[in-house]
């Protein structure tokens, strides 16, 4: 008879040892592709004019320095709108739009799931046919409700669409329907907890994945926005379009341009290297046992 394997006192029953190193060979390869264009656009930011636009480009710099953030540091000073400015339009926007659009994809997500109310099957309908279109397509649309609103060219006009984002809403609900038990919320309601409580409480630790994961997608998208029709006022436009606007004068800021696009992916990476361990620990942990 074949002896098992076993590892930390599991039984291993459908994999040999080599199909492990395999798997992790595999896998660590296709992690260190996967990470080739970071790597490639660090390099690019520390390599000075004459290297940058070598032909076949290299994936290594000779000459390393750090000209091209002192360059970029040069011209976001020499800006008419201070850059902090920029900044602060950029971190309000990321961080109000990402917290709205968590508040009320839980909320709707957790009506959706687990209260039974006339029409919820056709809402969620509805929700599932808004993911089959781009922003772009409901542009012209939105231009027009928010000049009625006479929220044009105000922070309003970036957070709220934002909020409205059907993607997390649908996230949340598929999480909320597997992971959150109807008999555990019955349990909480026969003790009297009112629904506000037992959604904060009860369901959200409970899909502590799914709202996790929603926080880095919603904080990237907000965090890479550009230019925008909704806003005119220079005083409210963001971070990665004050950048565009500094390096789109030729080729002589293409280095600047390089250390602006390491700063701009600098931030949504750390987001998810903070959350990325939870995620991970939540999502092996979140099932519930009968």
């Amino acid at each position: 008879m074949k002896k098992l394997r076993t590892r930390k006192h599991t039984v291993v029953l459908n994999r040999s040892a080599g199909g492990d190193a395999g798997i992790a060979v595999f896998l660590i390869l296709m992690g260190a592709f996967l990470f080739l264009p970071m790597y490639y656009t660090v390099i690019q930011s520390l390599k000075p004019l004459d290297e940058l636009w070598m032909f076949p480009p290299r994936f290594y710099v000779s000459n390393p320095s750090f000209e091209n953030f002192s360059e970029l540091l040069y011209l976001m000073s020499d800006s008419w709108v201070p850059f902090s400015r920029y900044i602060f339009n950029t971190v309000f926007i990321s961080v109000t739009g990402t917290f709205g659009n968590l508040l009320f994809a839980s909320l709707c997500a957790y009506a959706l799931a687990k209260i039974k109310f006339p029409g919820r099957g056709w809402m969620f309908q509805v929700v599932v046919l808004s993911l089959m279109f781009h922003s772009t397509v409901s542009a012209i649309a939105n231009y027009i409700t928010l000049g009625t609103l006479g929220w044009l060219d105000t922070y309003l006009a970036r957070v709220v669409p934002a909020w409205g984002s059907t993607l997390g809403l649908y996230l949340m609900k598929q999480f909320m329907e597997t992971n959150v038990h109807d008999s555990i919320l019955e349990s909480a309601r026969i003790d009297g907890a009112k629904e506000f409580k037992i959604y904060w409480t009860i369901a959200m630790p409970m899909v502590k994945p799914a709202w996790l994961t929603l926080i880095v997608y919603c904080f990237k998208d907000l965090w890479n926005t550009g230019a925008s029709i909704y806003i005119q006022s220079e005083q409210l436009k963001t971070f990665n379009y004050a950048v565009s606007q500094l390096v789109a004068d030729g080729i002589s800021r293409q280095g600047a341009s390089a250390a602006a696009a390491v700063i701009t992916m600098l931030v949504p990476i750390i987001v998810f290297i903070l959350t990325q361990s939870n995620i991970l620990e939540t999502m092996g942990s979140s099932g519930m046992k009968d």
